[in-house]
């Protein structure tokens, strides 16, 4: 059973990008997968959907046939998600642009982990991602997710930086929330093995 795990964040050095290392790190460790991958929108910005991308522009296999193949692969995801000025950011948005209908995400759960630098942000991108992400991609969000607001203060490697209660209190809903994901993409192995969940003749969600 293989997780992706998508850092949404353009940022380098971003809390999002920690916290999905962090994150990978952690089903390793509990046994929860036999394998991860971990793709980070930083300094690897993918280009921007245009049409070539149906007509079978070259361009697009070079810039997207290696992730399409890792995305393929994986059997669950994490997305990871910053808010910035209450959205998603435009590169994540894009890459589920760049896979509508072709089968890499559909029928997949996928666990959401949005990422605040406050300490009442964070549920806009939850909101966005479950409502304009799924339709062609048929990725399946699970109705558990999380919230990580000051994430300045948790999930670091030097425990000194972190704030105990509130890393406690994360750290063990991220527990939760990776063990159910666990349960889920086990279950959908068995919903995607069924056949019943061809894209052949309704590629697009209505």
């Amino acid at each position: 059973m293989k997780i992706g795990i998508l850092s949404g964040s353009h940022r380098n050095d971003s809390q999002s990008e920690k916290i999905a290392r962090y994150a990978a790190a952690q089903l390793d460790k509990k046994g929860l997968c036999d394998e991860t991958y971990l793709f980070s929108l930083a300094d690897n910005p993918l280009p921007f959907w245009d049409e070539g991308l149906w007509t079978g522009d070259p361009k697009w296999e070079e810039a997207i046939g290696e992730l399409r193949s890792e995305l393929n692969s994986c059997d669950g995801f994490i997305v990871v998600t910053p808010e910035w000025h209450g959205m998603v950011p435009s590169g994540l948005k894009n890459l589920f642009l760049l896979f509508p209908g072709t089968g890499e995400l559909a029928h997949k759960p996928a666990l959401i982990v949005s990422v605040s630098g406050g300490a009442g942000g964070g549920a806009y991108p939850v909101a966005e991602l479950r409502m304009s992400s799924y339709k062609n991609s048929r990725i399946c969000y699970m109705p558990e997710h999380l919230i990580v607001r000051n994430a300045g203060k948790v999930f670091n490697e030097d425990s000194a930086e972190n704030d105990d209660s509130q890393h406690d209190y994360l750290n063990a809903r991220l527990t939760y929330c990776l063990e159910m994901l666990g349960e889920y993409t086990r279950a959908f192995q068995q919903i995607r093995a069924s056949g019943k969940t061809s894209l052949e003749n309704y590629s697009n969600g209505m």
